[in-house]
């Protein structure tokens, strides 16, 4: 008996070998196009106008509220009504992301990446009114924020090379000087309480401060013929202090024994006061005998001949010092200033608590340092053309509401943890501690911000199942940082709470 042959699929290689090829095909198909939309799936087109494309390209991601619901198709150059050339980018969205797309909808062109990248962000509008395939936003329904490379380009190479000197300077100059910084931040408070009361008196119309530059006006003229008589003296003295400078020995003998000096002349000058008053009585009755002394005048015409040749000079002098004094005179004279002097005194009055709150974040717990430390490390990498931000990829374990993933719903819980990816991570708690303290009501280190270790649960006001952190006074004090200390220095005042306004002086 004769078997028929076997006619099912799997019985002829070459047929089994084409339908491989094909099935290949579409996917690498499918694989190459998914830029530019799957074939099948619903999508809307639209037309967005803007002054020009801002460095979006082909392919570029339209997102809303952070999830990807399109991209860019194409960009071409197009004349705006206005007149003037710009661009039109040619929109391809999600059909069901999208849904009725308000035609008052907004666009930004936003940075992806600090690399270039960019996006198009949009923003739902809330209009009745849906757009159709085709629909064309215009150049005003499209926002171009300040990008950081045309932020850059203002400044020329030899500008942006003095700014790179200038950071590395001021790097140079905080490191190692946080005793300084320190003790600057514990004085300030004390400083601007008495600079306050200086600033009121400078502002008061009964201090005549515009008087005083009228004065000082009229020194100028007066000592102005004696011009090169002074220039000589302050030769000479430049050469007298230049022989003192070069023994430094000397110097720090003379300043180390000059405080005894100091002190006693401190300690005498109260006891000299009645002498200086009779001083000034006797100096009233010799007016009369001043007088007398005009006719002696002739013997200094010499005196007066060398100053007339002086005088002459002087005349261009005075009149380059004029506008001068005139400026001063108007300033004087405008409400303005005494207005800027008032505004000082409530910036002092407002800067002071504003200093009696943040002091201790730098006195006690040390974090300006801090975060110029890790700063200069962070930007250190060294590149082709300078130096570079160090960057790394933060792994996480699989679980819902993963850190790294865009779209949670919910705070990052631990739960959907899959075992499997132990390799990149534990399951993942949020602990977002907002405004950590730095001190507690009695001066005390509470430190919460640089501590080793999280806590298992502090979440107020929320479903039980959460073992996050969401607190921002831990309960108990913290301690110091490494490098901080265990209280607000002596003599510092401080506040614990900036909207309890308390001054506790310790």
């Amino acid at each position: 008996m004769t078997r028929r042959p076997n006619s099912s699929l799997m019985g002829s290689p070459s047929l089994v070998g084409a339908v491989t090829v094909l099935v290949t095909f579409v996917a690498v198909f499918l694989a190459y196009n998914a830029n530019n939309g799957l074939p099948f799936a619903p999508t809307l087109d639209v037309k967005v106008r803007a002054e020009n494309s801002a460095a979006l390209t082909k392919g570029s991601e339209v997102r809303e509220g952070g999830i990807r619901i399109g991209f860019v198709l194409s960009i071409r150059s197009v004349r705006l009504p206005s007149g003037r050339a710009g661009a039109e980018m040619n929109v391809k969205l999600d059909g069901s992301a999208a849904g009725d797309l308000p035609v008052d909808t907004g666009f930004t062109i936003r940075p992806r990446s600090p690399l270039g990248l960019k996006y198009l962000e949009m923003v739902r509008g809330s209009s009745g009114e849906a757009a159709r395939d085709g629909h064309v936003f215009g150049e005003d329904a499209t926002t171009i924020p300040v990008q950081i490379d045309d932020f850059a380009r203002t400044f020329d190479g030899e500008t942006r090379s003095g700014v790179r000197r200038n950071i590395q300077g001021f790097g140079n100059a905080l490191a190692g000087r946080g005793y300084s910084v320190n003790r600057t931040l514990e004085v300030l408070p004390r400083f601007f309480g008495r600079a306050a009361p200086v600033a009121r008196n400078l502002s008061d119309p009964r201090t005549r401060l515009g008087r005083l530059f009228r004065e000082l006006g009229d020194t100028a003229r007066t000592i102005a013929p004696v011009a090169a008589t002074q220039a000589d003296l302050f030769t000479r003295t430049a050469i007298t202090f230049e022989a003192i400078s070069s023994d430094t020995g000397a110097l720090k003998e003379t300043i180390s024994r000059s405080h005894p000096a100091f002190q006693a002349g401190i300690d005498s000058f109260p006891v000299q006061r009645p002498f200086l008053t009779d001083s000034a009585a006797l100096a009233r009755e010799t007016q009369p005998v001043a007088r007398e002394l005009r006719p002696t005048l002739p013997v200094i015409n010499d005196a007066i001949e060398t100053g007339i040749p002086v005088t002459r000079r002087s005349v261009r002098f005075y009149g380059d010092l004029k506008p001068t004094l005139v400026s001063l005179r108007e300033l004087s004279r405008d409400p303005g200033t005494g207005i800027a002097l008032r505004g000082l005194t409530a910036n002092a009055t407002t800067l002071q608590p504003q200093l009696r709150f943040l002091g201790p974040y730098q006195t006690v717990c040390n974090y300006w340092n801090y975060f110029w430390t890790y700063l200069g490390e962070h930007v250190s990498q060294q590149a082709p053309f300078g130096y570079a931000q160090r960057a790394a990829i933060k792994s996480t374990g699989q679980q819902s509401n993963n850190p790294s993933s865009m779209g949670s719903v919910e705070p990052a819980n631990g739960e959907g943890y899959q075992p499997a990816s132990s390799r990149r991570g534990a399951p993942v708690h949020l602990h977002g501690q907002p405004y950590q303290r730095a001190i507690g009501p009695g001066g005390e280190a509470d430190c919460e911000n640089g501590q080793r270790g999280y806590l298992r649960r502090l979440a107020r006001f929320s479903d039980p199942k959460y073992n996050v952190v969401g607190d921002p006074e831990i309960p108990g004090l913290q301690g110091p940082t490494y490098t901080g200390r265990g209280r607000v220095p002596a003599g510092q005042s401080f506040v614990d709470r900036p909207e309890t306004g308390a001054q506790l002086e310790k």
